[in-house]
């Protein structure tokens, strides 16, 4: 899979060269890069932001320099992503889908966010999102951008190391994950369930299933 982010602070995106996403990316499992739309302005400051249309607090990204930037990038085959905390809610089904696709671009707003004639213009490009991995707001689409990514190229097959550890987590069956735990035994006068001690893989299935429904009561009612 390729993938792109379009950010004035390229820099951001540094931690997926950590951990499985980065050996990933060095095993060319994922091609990653970032853009600069810096780089598609005119005048000597380099200006990628404006003050909005109707008034208001803040800049907004212009359409220029970002359309220039998806111009570069974007064919048929790719996938537009704006994060946004406007649009559609991020979930494990959306990272499965994209995580079939062949090329994914990120276009990350700053400042107020960016001109709406940016997302039509993308549409008229390619397949166009807007996603939103919560109901708050963070200062740019950057961080939005690695969790999406994360979340997506860990579901490419040869990406985690045992795929069977994708099957048993949370929003896979629509619960989330039963608690988890390791050795000792026993710690700060905390013990392990004895069930999961006693090697009965069908009574542990049902132990892990029972988790997995009250954590989800508790947690996250919204699912149930």
């Amino acid at each position: 899979m390729k993938i792109d982010a379009i950010s004035v602070f390229p820099e951001m995106f540094d931690s997926l060269n950590q951990s499985l996403i980065g050996k990933a990316i060095e095993n060319e499992l994922i091609e990653f890069q970032t853009l600069n739309p810096r780089q598609f302005t005119s005048d000597v400051h380099k200006t990628v932001d404006d003050s909005p249309y109707g008034g208001g607090a803040g800049m907004v990204m212009k359409p220029e320099p970002l359309g220039k930037a998806l111009d570069s990038l974007v064919d048929s085959d790719s996938v537009i992503i704006f994060p946004s905390p406007a649009g559609k809610l991020f979930d494990q089904a959306t990272a499965k889908d994209l995580a079939t696709r062949q090329h994914l671009v990120f276009v990350c707003g700053r400042y107020e966010g960016i001109d709406q004639r940016v997302v039509e213009y993308a549409s008229t490009k390619a397949e166009t999102l807007e996603l939103s991995i919560g109901d708050y707001v963070i200062n740019g689409g950057e961080m939005a951008s690695v969790v999406m990514i994360e979340a997506i190229s860990r579901l490419i097959p040869g990406v985690i190391g045992n795929s069977d550890s994708l099957i048993e987590e949370s929003h896979e069956d629509g619960l989330v994950e039963y608690p988890s735990y390791t050795k000792p035994a026993s710690w700060n006068g905390l013990d392990v369930p004895e069930v999961l001690l006693s090697g009965n893989h069908a009574e542990i299935d049902k132990w892990r299933k029972l988790q997995q429904i009250d954590r989800t009561k508790k947690n996250r009612p919204d699912l149930i």
